[in-house]
């Protein structure tokens, strides 16, 4: 692979200090100058970063590229297999293990220590000699603390490791920032595009676990016609082109798109890219961060293979909680700044991610790790503080009201034997027809626009009552509550939406069980009142306090409360069909699992950062539900506005008893009873039931 010339410049410049730290790294892999409890971590630890060395050696010379299969794919297991779940429970990387052997607080410290040091896996793949120095070099000065079978304070540790992400935030925050909006920066652009993704070999380039559902991907694209492949990424494509098109945006103002995705998709982000470049856009793809001063919690945003252990990256999820600050909150927005206003050209041409989901994992329910970090209340109003500050940055430099985006989702060979089967009949599920779908879900909107609150009740075990306010229209010959959503942005076509009025929006909404950003909850249960979350609870665990915790964390990200952003009816029975018939309910993405009944969102509304720029439905009506009480503090004070979260959560069709819109007059017009459309004009809806 051919580096970059920034890469080459850098490599050249710790060429030096490369070597004298990897020295000293292969004699602590065997050396015995430490306490005897610290001394297998730090000699596996040193082992495990020699291996990488080795591997950026190998990637260096072009001797990887002349490895066979076998030898890939053994070194492949090498790196994640210490994290694997059959060997978690000894690993180092797992906060228990590591208190239990190192003791209390040194353990926690040494278990985020070597969390972050593999980090480094992406930096030998990318030959990045600069980065395994400095993680090379942290290493070594926390060694130094123990030399002499001394044991150092856990203040001292966490000393260093604050002083190290505050001093190279400017280095790794900053190249993340430029690979964003810089496609030159693209370590995958050309592997894509020049690899042959004939030979498996190509997905051990990534330096990324590759597991079955990689492998398989990439085997069942090879073997699907041409015109399939280009069906795939047309309908990818256009949905980002007709996203700027149906918004009133200028996507001729744009050259750049960030593309995110799984792993195994690879033939089809190559025809992706070739479609993007007629539109006159440069993909810029980035890797799904790793490292404790890049990531966010436990989430892939980027592109990423399989997850060696979810378990493993949750409880690292809040590895900042060691040596967060407000001085390293600042010093972090003072990066971004500085990095946006270099790149700030580059970044006005960014047009928005494009999005390749996958789903069919098996469904992932966290155990409570006590010993992993969290956020003390203090660390959270500073998070919370960071998300806002940061999302106002991002938005000055790349501007909401000019940017777009897409997402669509495939499944991955692990949701089972039926794997072929299941993947042609989403490719007719992200394909279907829009016109007809336009038309019935106009039908729903011209009854829901003479409504005053829509009314959802729950059936059987469903506990969900809840009184959804809506917008009051001026001018109901011009202006719709409702947006008609038929397949750009939000791949697949089904659902119409909105943004609900907080005041009087109340009452309880229950699922019995929903997959949330790759997170399992049972039984989850939100209460509202005036549109705001008053209660919330689940029984994912043995206490009702865990599962509240659980819910904090992962659903209101440490905010107070939320308000209901959004309300949707999703119409796309084809899909529900096809997840019962399938039996994989609970694992369909949020994406298509929205359509499959009605959904609410709690945090930012759908149209977050770009509420004043006008949008029309098919039929030339505007939508003027746009802000609510909570958004519309942008014009007074815009930290108070946005909350930077968005979570879905649909509640199946079989677990509904009614949805019905009652009129300022009290007239009652039912849309869907016992999770049936029977609304005159949406009886087509129920054919797929047949």
């Amino acid at each position: 692979m051919i580096l970059s010339e920034y890469v080459k410049e850098q490599n050249e410049l710790y060429k030096e200090r490369h070597e004298l730290t990897f020295d000293r790294i292969k004699k602590i892999s065997s050396e015995k100058t430490v306490d005897g409890i610290y001394q297998p971590y730090f000699q596996s630890t040193a082992s495990f970063l020699v291996l990488l060395e080795e591997v950026r050696s190998k990637i260096q010379s072009g001797i990887w590229d002349a490895m066979d299969f076998t030898e890939m794919q053994k070194i492949n297991e090498n790196l994640y297999e210490d994290i694997k779940e059959e060997h978690y429970k000894t690993s180092y990387g797992n906060p228990e293990y590591a208190e239990k052997i190192l003791g209390a607080e040194i353990g926690k410290i040494l278990s985020v220590l070597y969390a972050e040091m593999r980090a480094g896996i992406a930096y030998a793949f990318e030959n990045r000699m600069d980065y395994l120095t400095i993680l090379g070099e942290l290493f070594i000065e926390v060694y130094n603390c123990f030399e002499e079978e001394r044991t150092p304070n856990a203040q001292e540790l966490r000393q260093i490791i604050y002083w190290y992400a505050s001093d190279y935030c400017d280095v790794f925050l900053a190249d993340r920032i430029e690979e964003q909006v810089l496609p030159e920066a693209s370590f995958a652009t050309e592997i894509i595009m020049k690899a042959d993704l004939e030979d498996d070999r190509y997905l051990y380039r990534f330096g990324e676990y590759i597991s079955e559902n990689e492998l398989g991907t990439a085997r069942h694209l090879r073997n699907l016609p041409e015109e399939t492949l280009k069906k795939m990424a047309d309908v990818y494509t256009e949905g980002f082109r007709i996203g700027f098109i149906n918004t009133g945006k200028d996507l001729s103002k744009k050259s750049v798109v960030n593309i995110r995705y799984s792993l195994g998709f690879d033939e089809v982000v190559r025809l992706a890219i070739e479609n993007f470049e007629k539109m006159g856009l440069n993909p810029a793809i980035y890797r799904a961060a790793s490292s404790v001063i890049t990531k966010r919690e436990h989430m892939k945003i980027g592109y990423y293979g399989g997850i060696a252990n979810k378990q493993y990256e949750y409880d690292h999820r809040s590895d900042q909680a060691l040596f967060m600050d407000k001085n390293y909150i600042e010093r972090k927005l003072e990066v971004m700044k500085n990095t946006y206003e270099k790149n700030k050209e580059m970044a006005a041409q960014f047009a928005g991610p494009a999005l390749i989901e996958v789903f069919g994992e098996k469904p992932f329910s966290p155990e409570t790790n006590p010993c992993a970090y969290s956020y003390t209340d203090s660390m959270k109003e500073l998070s919370l503080s960071f998300d806002s500050r940061s999302g106002q940055l991002v938005n000055q430099y790349i501007k909401g009201e000019e940017r777009s985006f897409t997402i669509i989702a495939y499944p991955v060979p692990e949701i089972g034997e039926k794997y072929a089967e299941i993947f042609d009949e989403v490719i007719k599920i992200n394909t279907l027809d829009a016109k007809v779908y336009e038309k019935v879900q106009q039908t729903l909107i011209d009854a829901l626009d003479q409504g005053e609150y829509v009314q959802v009740l729950g059936k059987g075990d469903n506990e969900t009552n809840l009184k959804v306010q809506l917008y009051h229209l001026n001018d109901p010959t011009k202006e719709t509550i409702f947006e008609n959503c038929v397949a750009d942005v939000n791949i697949p076509v089904g659902e119409v939406f909105t943004s609900p009025v907080l005041e009087g929006t109340q009452g309880v909404l229950h699922v019995s069980k929903v997959y949330l950003d790759e997170l399992q909850y049972k039984n989850l249960k939100i209460t509202f009142k005036d549109g705001m979350i008053e209660d919330y609870s689940c029984t994912n665990f043995d206490t009702e306090e865990e599962g509240r915790k659980y819910i904090s964390d992962n659903i209101l990200f440490n905010h107070k409360t939320l308000p209901l952003g959004e309300f949707a009816i999703g119409t796309n029975t084809t899909a529900y069909v096809v997840a019962k018939k399938y039996e994989i309910e609970d694992k369909m993405p949020i994406l298509i699992a929205e359509k499959m009944g009605p959904h609410f969102a709690v945090g930012d509304t759908c149209y977050s950062w770009s509420e004043d720029i006008k949008v029309y439905n098919p039929n030339g009506k505007e939508i003027v539900a746009k802000d609510n009480s909570v958004s519309i503090l942008r014009k007074e004070d815009i930290s108070k506005a946005y909350l930077q979260c968005h979570t879905d959560i649909t509640i199946p069709y079989e677990e509904l008893e009614e949805i019905s819109v009652v009129t300022k007059h009290g007239n009652k017009i039912i849309l869907l009873r016992d999770g049936r459309f029977v609304l005159e004009g949406t009886e087509v809806l129920n054919e797929p039931f047949k």
